[in-house]
């Protein structure tokens, strides 16, 4: 079979499964139709080529300027045209006009008959001194359709609606949405597309995310002036946001927000920052993801996963001194978000992670405590209070030997994993709901950080072992994404130096898991210390090494 006659067979296999045209159907159509142009021609590359000043009139006739800034004049020009379900209508010679000094681009006019269809597709430009890798796509609806335009592809012009590609998965967004078409093509080239916008909010159409995660693992980062977000495309849970809404998914929209907050917020935000003994470094910006449909709006929840989003802060920083925090709008007060940083040419990026919306900013903190001068935990500890972690007994006083207990740890855990506390009562009996430690509590046994005893209690009180501190610690990284189980062999293998292992009562494989990763060390070359009460100097140590092992500060 000849290769004309196979493209024939693939149209009339593709054109029997077509249904009818709808408005309502107008962008998953285009799709449909563009995948087949797309099969049927050269991959395309993109350059500063588009199309301009289009239109379908109702007698058929589609008119539009083809533009390109990288050609002379008076070369001849062809533009492909296609019928909705991707059958070549015609080919028609595009005529030099004049050149745009203000776009630096040269403009070629063209009118041709198309028939009467909903829409069609123009693909071009061709001929001498047109590349193929300078094509681009437009798809163009006639007038009384209700729509002039659903898509653009390729072009780097400013005039297409969607946004403009590049080769390596970025789209370039002139407004606030972004069109199913520039994702699909975006996702042809990367499994990791960015969308560059200028405005603070951008609606991203959940039919085609969803589409794109039936291929592979997916991630769509947003970037506008006041910082990215990246979002893990599979921990939306697009299909059950769309039920929630009472919406189809392709009516379905996910909103993102990176804003820089109110003034009045902001002088809020300056006061908590004082109030933590830190100076700000960074305006605060609310990054903010919901799910729209059927006039309704929820905020998305991202579970467990941590979605990292980034800020620029215009100087050099000590990474010892310096952290990302939340700021609460109803308490009005700050708090610890994993966060790590990187500086190049002084221009430093703070990468923030964290699984839900809120308004963040960054800052800086230098704390120290008299009583740990000479002290071996003092470098933890330190580092620590700067990124509002721990905290002393005082401004001076740390007490580093002092043993810590079970509600205590179980906040410094919270804390450290960027978790709110949670209201919701815990099903341990002796835990009072007004008491300071229970909002942390339920927080920690929610995200199945703790565990009580065989009686229903939790015994917040009770001096925490070096075995519970292990264990959740563990956890913890495990919560936060980090494998760290060892198999029984290696953990017979890793507490066999340790004489005292057989006294370990419960947790033998997350304290082997512990040593495995450099969290734990023994009391001494030999010894465990399994049964030991753990003090706030361990305790802070401790929680160091978990937190760098998670990339959750550097």
């Amino acid at each position: 079979m000849s290769q004309i006659e196979k493209k024939n067979v693939f149209n009339r296999e593709r054109s029997k499964t077509l249904v009818k045209s709808t408005v309502m159907k107008k962008t998953s159509q285009a799709l449909a139709a563009l995948m087949i142009i797309s099969m049927l021609l050269p991959v395309l590359a993109f350059a500063a080529t588009g199309f301009k000043n289009y239109s379908y009139s109702n007698d058929g006739t589609v008119t539009a300027t083809v533009y390109s800034d990288a050609y002379a004049p008076n070369v001849n020009a062809q533009v492909y045209l296609y019928d909705p379900s991707g059958n070549r209508i015609t080919v028609k010679e595009a005529t030099y006009v004049d050149y745009d000094a203000q776009n630096n681009v040269y403009n070629y006019n063209f009118s041709v008959s198309a028939g009467v269809h909903e829409y069609v597709y123009l693909h071009g430009p061709f001929g001498t001194g047109f590349n193929v890798s300078d094509a681009v796509y437009q798809a163009v609806y006639r007038s009384n359709s209700g729509s002039v335009s659903c898509c653009s592809g390729g072009g780097g012009g400013g005039w297409g609606g969607g946004g403009s590609i590049s080769n390596n998965g970025v789209i370039e967004v002139s407004g606030d949405s972004v069109d199913a078409f520039a994702l699909q093509r975006a996702f042809e080239y990367s499994k990791e597309i960015k969308i560059k916008t200028k405005s603070e909010k951008l609606a991203i159409p959940a039919d085609a995310l969803a589409e794109a995660l039936k291929k592979s693992k997916v991630s769509v980062t947003i970037i506008n002036d006041n910082g990215t977000i990246t979002l893990p495309l599979a921990a939306l849970k697009l299909e059950a946001l769309a039920k929630e809404l009472g919406a189809e998914l392709k009516d379905t929209k996910i909103n993102v927000t990176i804003a820089k907050v109110a003034s009045a917020t902001a002088e809020d935000v300056t006061k908590a920052v004082q109030a933590v003994g830190g100076s700000p470094v960074q305006n605060a910006v609310d990054f903010n993801v919901t799910a729209s449909g059927n006039s309704k709006s929820v905020n998305v929840d991202f579970g467990s996963t941590y979605v990292s989003r980034t800020l620029n802060v215009n100087k050099n920083l000590d990474a010892k001194k310096a952290t990302g925090v939340l700021y609460n709008e109803t308490t009005k007060k700050l708090s610890f978000v994993p966060s790590t940083f990187e500086t190049k040419d002084g221009q430093t990026v703070a990468t923030l992670k964290r699984n839900g919306s809120s308004i963040y900013t960054v800052i800086e903190a230098n704390k120290s405590f008299e009583d740990l001068a000479s002290h071996w935990s003092k470098a933890d500890v330190e580092l620590l209070a700067n990124k509002l972690v721990v905290e002393g007994v005082s401004d001076k006083q740390f007490q580093p030997d002092r043993n810590i207990t079970r509600a205590e740890f179980a906040a410094l855990v919270v804390r450290s994993l960027g978790l709110n506390s949670v209201s919701a009562n815990t099903s341990f009996t002796d835990i009072n709901s007004s008491a300071w430690y229970a909002g942390v509590v339920a927080a920690a046994s929610k995200a199945g950080i703790i565990n009580g005893y065989e009686d229903s209690t939790f015994r917040p009180d009770a001096q925490i072992t070096r075995e519970e501190l292990a264990a959740m610690i563990i956890r913890s990284l495990t919560y936060a994404g980090v494998a760290s189980n060892v198999s029984e062999s290696n953990q017979a293998q890793l507490l066999a130096k340790f004489k005292d292992s057989s006294k370990i009562v419960w947790a033998k494989k997350e304290i082997a898991a512990a040593v495995n990763a450099g969290i734990i060390n023994g009391l001494t070359d030999d010894t465990i210390g399994s049964a030991e009460k753990a003090s706030r100097s361990q305790a802070a140590t401790m929680l160091k090494r978990y937190l760098k092992l998670a990339d959750f500060i550097n």
